[in-house]
């Protein structure tokens, strides 16, 4: 804001001259004070003016009694987890009350490093939507997998010059920091007078103190009251997340108290396209708190004002004079439903339908990620004179799994999927760098009966990991994927039964939300038409290969043991 806009708003403000628009006759929920006021409010210049009665506008908006509201802050997510560009992610969660996201896009990092993150981010700039960069500290996560780019220390000062870099992504590899590693301890003091995103799951006592004195600030990855309340007691943000495939809100919840609340944030982390356009993004985690037991102004509160201030944006998530115009109109607080929502006082979105086409050129460079070392069906086998070996076992509704020992089936000196106990094969494929990289596992709980499912999207660093019930339509589905340049797909027999497309970066589809939601329903179906039990079968498939959370993963290097960060050999270990 330039000198003359200032002096303009400010002469709105004292009621000298007329606004741009008036919301008039609202009631505004102030999350300074936990209240609803009612009466108007002016805009200037993309700005909030003022607030009160006797204010006047070129454009008069009356809001019948309705609520009036800040725009939603979704202060920890993954755009590309939505599988969406940039331009139809925005026509998805603008609609739905967010007008801030704040992301470190280290999916997209990790597959074609920090050039890419640049041009998305310009891109942004060009979309109702405020995008800020938390700089990914985890390209790649940790060495126990191939990853498309490195970040190193010097990258990330970079990055943190550039406009809305806000500070340091999520430390995943708390390992590292814990036992002191240079090279993540260097990672966080490129950030250290910054926000630092943590990212600890399980970690409490000693081993989370070292972690904090490192610097990280805030945590998502809490699934017991327990570790929540550690973490808030040793100074952490806690950030509660309500994803498409974690769900820990309603474990969380009873932490948010009078006390607590100024110190936690509600976010989703990972939200499919399906879910943003049937359920909601931040605004879906509002209402279920509520629906909880939270108060309404409290949800609110954690989702605006409390980002606002923990990332030091001091000039949203709250209506108040000066700050930015981001405004959501409702009728309802206990099942808010945007009605309206304005974006730097610009009407962007009504009755849930984005006022904007999201439209915006394509990354070539993007469509065209995949290099796979040539391979055969046979690359799957799995040989073991074991009978009992280490599987990975799902959790349902987290991303954590359990590490299990198992009766296998083995023939002709094979292990072979055993779909009657529910254990599955387990494959990553590496698809950066042609090393022919080809990590073997078994995993329980998935509930496949027949034929395989694939995927590129794969945490963190975006390999092609497939589950299956036989080799055949394993080696299927990887071809599949490879074809479509990165996507889901469901195979049995040998034939792709349906398929999801995902040619940007092998994480993203340039397709409109709808086409792409659709396509999305239509694969999860294919999945549970073979049994997958599971839901959102694809979101958790994408977290077996992240070696940053317990207990078992699988890399496209082989199985990992995440707490003592080390490999597991199938062949000679049993037990």
């Amino acid at each position: 804001m330039n000198s003359a806009s200032l002096e303009q708003l400010i002469a709105v403000a004292r009621g000298d001259v007329p606004g741009d628009t008036l919301l008039a006759n609202g009631r505004i929920v102030n999350v300074f004070t936990s209240e609803v006021e009612e009466g108007d409010v002016v805009l200037c210049e993309g700005r909030i003016a003022g607030i009160g009665q006797g204010y006047k506008a070129r454009e008069t908006v009356d809001l019948r009694g309705a609520y009036l509201l800040p725009g939603f802050i979704n202060s920890h997510t993954h755009i590309e987890s939505s599988m969406l560009s940039i331009g139809q992610y925005a026509r998805a969660v603008v609609a739905r009350g967010t007008t801030s996201v704040i992301t470190d896009l280290h999916e997209l990092a990790n597959v074609a490093g920090l050039s890419a993150l640049r041009r998305l981010l310009r891109d942004a700039a060009r979309l109702p939507l405020d995008v800020f960069l938390m700089a990914p500290s985890c390209v790649p996560a940790t060495d126990l997998e191939t990853a498309g780019a490195s970040l190193e220390p010097r990258d990330i000062a970079a990055a943190l010059r550039w406009r809305n870099a806000l500070g340091l992504g999520e430390v995943m590899n708390f390992p590292g920091v814990v036992s002191g590693d240079p090279h993540c301890l260097d990672k966080v003091l490129a950030a250290r007078d910054r926000p630092i995103d943590g990212h600890a799951p399980g970690l409490m006592g000693k081993g989370l103190n070292a972690y904090l004195a490192a610097g990280p600030r805030s945590d998502h990855e809490s699934t017991s009251l327990e570790e929540g309340r550690d973490k808030l007691r040793r100074g952490m943000h806690l950030m509660i997340r309500e994803g498409t495939s974690e769900k820990n809100l309603e474990e969380l919840l009873p932490l948010v108290t009078d006390d607590t609340y100024p110190r936690c944030l509600l976010v989703v982390d990972d939200r499919s396209c399906k879910d943003l356009l049937n359920d909601g993004d931040i605004d879906a985690v509002v209402r279920k708190a509520v629906r909880l037991g939270l108060s309404p102004i409290r949800a609110i509160q954690l989702a605006t004002i409390n980002p606002a201030t923990y990332f030091g944006l001091s000039d949203r998530g709250a209506i108040a004079p000066g700050f930015v115009a981001d405004l959501i109109v409702a009728d309802d607080l206990s099942d808010l439903q945007p009605r309206q929502v304005y974006c730097g006082s610009r009407l962007v979105a009504n009755e849930g339908r984005a006022l904007f086409s999201g439209a915006l050129p394509i990354q070539r460079r993007l469509m065209r990620t995949f290099h796979i070392a040539p391979f055969s069906e046979d690359a799957f086998a799995l040989r073991t004179s074991e009978r009992r070996l280490p599987v990975i076992g799902i959790v349902p509704g987290q991303i954590i799994t359990k590490k299990l020992v198992e009766e296998v089936k083995v023939e002709g000196g094979r292990v072979i999927a055993d779909s009657e106990r529910d254990i599955l094969k387990l494959a990553v494929v590496e698809r950066h760098r042609a090393t022919g990289n080809i990590g073997l596992g078994l995993v329980k709980g998935f509930g496949l009966k027949r034929g395989a499912l694939a995927s590129s999207v794969a945490h963190d660093s975006h390999n092609v990991i497939v589950v299956g019930t036989n080799d055949r339509d394993m080696y299927a589905a990887v071809r599949e994927v490879e074809r479509m340049q990165g996507g889901l797909t469901a195979v049995a027999e040998g034939q792709a039964l349906a398929s999801l497309a995902l040619p940007l970066a092998g994480l993203m589809s340039p397709e409109p939300l709808e086409t792409v939601a659709a396509q999305l329903e239509a694969v999860e179906g294919a999945a549970a038409s073979l049994g997958a039990s599971v839901a959102a079968p694809f979101a958790v498939l994408s977290f077996l290969a992240l070696p940053v959370i317990p207990e078992l993963k699988l890399t496209d290097k082989g199985l990992v043991d995440v707490g003592k960060a080390s490999f597991v050999d199938l062949i000679r270990t049993g037990s």
